[in-house]
């Protein structure tokens, strides 16, 4: 990493003040909340803590939103867990326990190119009959992240809110699209926002080009698509506009699970924060949503997101800007 210039002390001040002014609306994330077995290079994990909705809130922590989680639970799952995400500020009202149920289970192993996986087991347990419950003090949310989930309990997501949000972000994977393409498709009309991954993209659209998959998708209702490219950064597209935001270089990468759930998390705290929906404030908050899953793939699970300071995010984000920053002469 290159070390921090003293010339951006006062940028860094400044971007300390931003993030700790105080809540500035209502977030509503929607997601798993489980348990994940890892299987990697650098080793592997029992039973560990994961879920969309947990790495999400655990992002989104960051920016002192008023947040609610809505996910299942079985009783098995762990009261210290529970404690953890209310600690770092998260209702968790919306967290419904089903004491004779299971908690979702996924393992997987990764492959030596840390992009690839595969999966070694889906335990659906209290998720498969999963009914969301939007807290009553959260159905007025400003902003609504609906993380991985069937289409069908993202809309009923949706469908509970008393007024339209101001943005709604909606993440999806290759799954849905070959079960579920139509219901997809259906909540995807709903959307502010769309991120899902580059082969995800082509495979909704059937493009190859991402600058002509993200047009499609942008046809089918979102302003606003997110295509990420793992350690290859993320794209943002609104019209005829593109933002691309490279993944900061790492030594060590222990484990890509709940990356891409951080990166929501991080982008949509940081909008919820803002109240700021535009497409430059977009570009500022998919910095945001890539400096923390930096962080997240450093450690096991969710590890790294449980102890992470915001003095670290600090610095991260100013060594971002370093390494996107330059000056050049135009002839």
């Amino acid at each position: 990493m290159p070390p921090i210039n003293s010339q951006l002390s006062l940028q860094k001040a400044y971007i300390c003040k931003k993030i700790s002014t105080p809540f500035m609306g209502k977030l509503v994330i929607v997601g798993t909340v489980a348990f994940d077995a890892i299987e990697t290079p650098f080793g592997k994990t029992d039973k560990i803590l994961g879920g969309a909705a947990t790495f999400i809130g655990l992002a989104a922590s960051h920016f002192n939103v008023d947040a609610a989680a809505v996910s299942v639970v079985g009783g098995d799952f762990p009261q210290k867990y529970l404690d953890l995400l209310s600690d770092k500020n998260i209702d968790i009202s919306g967290i419904e326990i089903v004491k004779e149920g299971k908690t979702f289970f996924w393992s997987g192993r990764y492959h030596n190119d840390m992009n690839s996986r595969d999966t070694l087991v889906t335990e659906l347990n209290t998720l498969a009959d999963f009914n969301p419950i939007v807290p009553e003090d959260y159905r007025d949310a400003e902003v609504v992240m609906l993380g991985n989930l069937h289409p069908l309990v993202q809309s009923s997501v949706l469908d509970q809110m008393e007024n339209t949000p101001k943005l709604v972000v909606l993440d999806t994977m290759n799954f849905w699209m070959d079960c579920a393409l139509e219901d997809l498709k259906n909540v995807i009309k709903r959307v502010d926002v769309i991120t899902i991954n580059d082969e995800e993209a082509r495979q909704l659209t059937g493009e190859y080009s991402l600058v002509v998959a993200a047009r499609k998708i942008h046809a089918m209702g979102p302003q606003y698509v997110v295509i990420k490219k793992g350690e290859h950064g993320a794209l943002l597209f609104h019209d005829e506009h593109v933002f691309y935001a490279p993944a900061l270089p790492l030594e060590e990468v222990f484990d890509p699970t709940g990356a891409g759930d951080t990166f929501a998390g991080g982008f949509t705290g940081y909008l919820a924060k803002t109240n700021d929906f535009s497409f430059k404030n977009m570009k500022n908050a998919v910095i945001y949503g890539s400096t923390l899953a930096s962080f997240c793939v450093e450690k096991f699970g969710t590890e790294r997101m449980q102890n992470l300071t915001n003095p670290e995010v600090h610095k991260r984000l100013l060594q971002f800007k370093q390494l996107t920053q330059f000056e050049i002469e135009l002839t």
